[in-house]
């Protein structure tokens, strides 16, 4: 059931949540964006490495937000063989904001800070190794119509304060058709 009563919190939360925790970044404002074709045609000469965000569902209702690099073409079978899990999907919009307070088009890792629940389980983050390899990594703030570039550090330390510790793995072989 969806809590109607809970506000995810807004770019300005994530932006302070940023400043308590010192964690340095750049933001970049542009038009919306929903798709990396969009972004690309938009970003310039933004740097960093560019990165997209699937919000997946497992088939025994284990939820999965995989962030990697945008380029990368994901094999379902073969990222849940790597997880490990059942059958992936791709979860729903009223799944989406429910868990992580954001819509599709604006998909993010920041989503974490929106992932409360106690009584469920946690959203399990998963983040790419070859993206975390990169000075820095950039995504969405809770909306699409700007964009965050800092390092992969601040983002695990982000996400271990939103209690979040991410899965990071090598996700060639999710890209690999088996």
């Amino acid at each position: 059931m969806i809590d109607t009563t809970r506000h995810p919190a807004t770019r300005e939360t994530l932006l302070a949540r940023f400043k308590a925790l010192k964690i340095d970044y750049t933001e970049y404002t542009h038009p919306a964006v929903f798709t990396v074709e969009e972004a690309k045609e938009l970003r310039g000469e933004l740097p960093g490495v560019h990165c997209k965000s699937l919000f997946l569902k497992a088939k025994g209702g284990a939820l999965f937000l995989v962030v990697c690099l945008e380029w990368r073409r994901m094999d379902m079978k073969a990222l849940a063989d790597l997880l490990p899990s059942r059958r992936l999907s791709f979860g729903q919009p009223a799944l989406l904001m429910e868990k992580l307070g954001v819509t599709p088009g604006s998909v993010t890792p920041f989503g974490a800070i929106n992932d409360i629940s106690a009584e469920e389980e946690h959203v399990t983050i998963v983040l790419d190794k070859q993206m975390l390899e990169a000075s820095q990594v950039n995504y969405h703030p809770l909306i699409n119509t700007a964009t965050i570039g800092l390092s992969p550090e601040n983002l695990q330390r982000f996400l271990v304060d939103c209690d979040h510790l991410p899965l990071i793995l090598d996700l060639d072989p999710a890209t690999q058709k088996q």
